[in-house]
């Protein structure tokens, strides 16, 4: 496992092979660093689930019953964790990728998913973290190193901080309502309190939904610190998803993150018609898209 501190300007970042997470992401204002990504706590466990970023690849969050159908082949999928029923987020962020290349504030590295029982996929993952420019940009790709074509998809799952007074711009003209098994059920219009068009604050209870129709560009402003994030990923990343926890799923939960994750497809795309959003990747073929932050300090 390497660790690896980036920084230019009044940017840092501390990155990780482990997971292929991004642990913070900081800037420095008036002598002190103002948090971009949640800060992980002092005595957090080393799972991706604690850190600030992460990748999804071959595709993200869930497939409904762990099965699909694709090219008239049947195609099952394994639990991957021991708290879900559900084959998630891929095998990335639960493996150790490669360092390929480190500079003061870049790295690239790279995950190799072999063929393995439980799951279909056999492909490559890159992810290249640079700061610079004032923004940190992440650059993601996926390509299908099995022998069948096969249907593939992006994503980041970014942890921020939240306060009471935060609020989130999205714009979406549509989202799926959540069901058993934190699966989507109906694609429907937004309700007022998850309509992100305009600036709104994050509501204080669960929220575990898929939006749709986004625009490639957000932005997050948290008021106490006189700090906003600015967010804009490539046009394949035309969904997102937004999860506030509760006490009931996460003891430990205290309101003070949230996650809004780029995604180019909708849960269980794989059993959707037209595939949700999903690529098809025939052998050999790879997927590749970017998620730019930038962070504007008052």
């Amino acid at each position: 496992m390497s660790r690896v501190i980036l920084r230019e300007g009044r940017l840092s970042a501390e990155v990780s092979t482990e997971f292929g997470a991004i642990w913070s992401f900081e800037a420095e204002r008036r002598g002190r660093s103002v948090p971009l990504l949640r800060r992980p706590a002092a005595n957090a466990p080393r799972v991706a689930t604690a850190a600030g970023c992460f990748p999804l690849i071959p595709f993200g969050n869930r497939v409904r019953g762990n099965h699909f159908r694709y090219d008239g082949r049947d195609y099952s999928l394994a639990p991957n964790t021991d708290w879900d029923r559900h084959y998630l987020h891929g095998e990335g962020w639960l493996a150790e990728w490669r360092a390929e290349r480190v500079t003061p504030n870049s790295i690239t590295i790279r995950f190799e998913a072999p063929a393995a029982a439980g799951t279909p996929y056999v492909y490559e993952g890159w992810q290249v973290v640079t700061l610079g420019d004032g923004r940190m940009t992440l650059d993601l790709s996926v390509t299908n190193r099995g022998s069948v074509a096969l249907p593939f998809g992006l994503g980041w799952h970014p942890f921020f901080p939240m306060t009471p007074e935060t609020t989130l711009r999205a714009a979406a003209d549509a989202y799926w309502e959540e069901g058993e098994g934190w699966l989507p059920t109906e694609r429907r219009s937004p309700p007022e309190e998850l309509d992100f068009n305009s600036p709104r604050r994050l509501p204080r209870r669960w929220v575990d939904n898929g939006f749709e129709g986004w625009d490639g560009k957000a932005e997050i402003v948290w008021p106490e610190s006189e700090a906003a994030l600015r967010l804009s990923a490539d046009s394949g990343f035309d969904r997102y998803f937004v999860f506030v926890s509760d006490a009931g799923f996460d003891p430990a939960y205290r309101h003070d993150f949230f996650c809004f994750e780029p995604m180019t497809h909708t849960v269980d795309g794989h059993n959707l018609p037209g595939g949700g959003g999903l690529r098809r990747l025939e052998p050999g073929e790879m997927m590749k898209g970017a998620l730019r932050l930038v962070p504007v300090l008052g």
